[in-house]
């Protein structure tokens, strides 16, 4: 069956007294620690001057460093947290912590698909750590057209791997369309494979109450950052238990760096709980981007297709996308120019984003430089 090799390897390194686990720790100093509720000298901190405990922070119960790698005494109450509030709301067993997105991505691939027997199956599209994550594992990389479910259930139909792992975005963050979930969960269903989004462009916009493309299809693997919608930093892997525990065990990235600040993940569990109750925010930024699409209609600038807040703006060569960038600057407005190989040859472009902040009079102004640069 596939993804048998989790449950396998775990029991051996159990038998083998190698089985690594995390402990949450209440609070933790450079030189004491405590541990449900009783003090220990702490002989296991990096934090070597000290400073820990010399911060200026209001919230005595989050420390500004975890100054340890989650396995050693950075794991804290506030990661626990942070991990239990995603896991409630987006409907997960296990959540694990990482410090960036690309982390979280390519680490997640290079770990999980390291057998022989399996391959991993990409939109065209995906994000460069998704590629790269894809290519570091030892799984064989097998890419498919942009949202095109043709093509990747003829790549399914021919393989002939055990464990197979579909992985698409959420939201494409250069495109700006949405991955069409319904079909690629159908597919996974059909064909014995694991489902993989990467929500980080949805997570805090999409949804009723903001938990992203993912709210009502659950695929075994979401990442989901905090540096976007959440105005935070950092991301999370939500997965089964046996996952996280295979993670524990042989995700270098996350074994080997100091644990995300306490400070900061309980700073963005407040954010979440903000995002969470954010739906006239959320309704604010869909006016925004009904009334850009309708005023760029009008104004005849032409657009990719999307119903998200990113929309690109095709030129083509870099030269006159770099030009045209300049031309909006001298107008005050700041729209980076997206060139390869971010991009694919002769698609450069101006990448507009719209927030709820932005008013329609803003709108008007972007509305109005575009049509004069270009």
């Amino acid at each position: 069956m596939a993804f048998d090799y989790i449950g396998l390897t775990l029991n051996q390194r159990r038998q083998d007294s190698l089985l690594r686990r995390r402990i949450c720790f209440d609070k933790v100093g450079p030189a004491r620690l405590t541990h449900n509720g009783r003090e220990y000298l702490n002989f296991s901190s990096n934090d070597y001057l000290g400073l820990s405990e010399c911060t200026n922070i209001h919230d005595s119960e989050a420390q500004l460093g975890s100054t340890s790698s989650s396995l050693v005494t950075g794991y804290q109450a506030s990661h626990l947290a942070l991990e239990t509030y995603l896991c409630e709301q987006l409907g997960f067993d296990a959540c694990i912590l990482f410090n960036s997105g690309f982390s979280a991505n390519s680490s997640l691939l290079k770990s999980l698909m390291n057998q022989p027997d399996s391959e991993i199956f990409q939109d065209k599209l995906n994000h460069a750590s998704l590629i790269d994550g894809g290519l570091q594992a030892k799984a064989q990389n097998t890419r498919f057209n942009h949202n095109n479910m043709q093509h990747l259930a003829t790549k399914l139909e021919r393989s002939k791997a055990t464990n197979k792992l579909i992985v698409s975005e959420g939201i494409f963050s250069m495109d700006g369309d949405r991955a069409p979930l319904s079909e690629l969960n159908r597919l996974a269903t059909k064909h014995d494979a694991w489902l993989m989004i990467d929500d980080a462009h949805s997570f805090g916009v999409d949804g009723d109450n903001g938990l992203g493309t993912c709210e009502t299809i659950k695929p075994q693997l979401l990442v989901v950052t905090f540096g976007k919608a959440v105005a935070s930093s950092g991301a999370a892997v939500l997965c089964s238990s046996s996952v996280k525990d295979y993670l524990l065990q042989f995700d270098r990235d996350y074994i080997y760096s100091t644990a995300m600040s306490p400070l900061l993940a309980s700073c963005t569990l407040q954010q979440l709980k903000r995002v969470t109750n954010a739906s006239n925010e959320r309704q604010i930024l869909k006016d925004n981007i009904s009334y850009f699409k309708a005023c760029a209609q009008q104004a005849g600038i032409s657009m990719m297709e999307s119903h998200t807040a990113i929309h690109p703006i095709v030129i083509g060569d870099s030269e006159s996308t770099l030009a045209i960038c300049e031309r909006l600057k001298e107008q005050h407005i700041w729209a980076i120019a997206i060139r390869p190989p971010t991009v694919a040859h002769n698609t450069a472009r101006i990448r507009i984003t719209l927030t709820a902040s932005h008013s329609r009079a803003d709108i008007d102004m972007l509305i109005s430089a575009l049509k004069q640069a270009m």
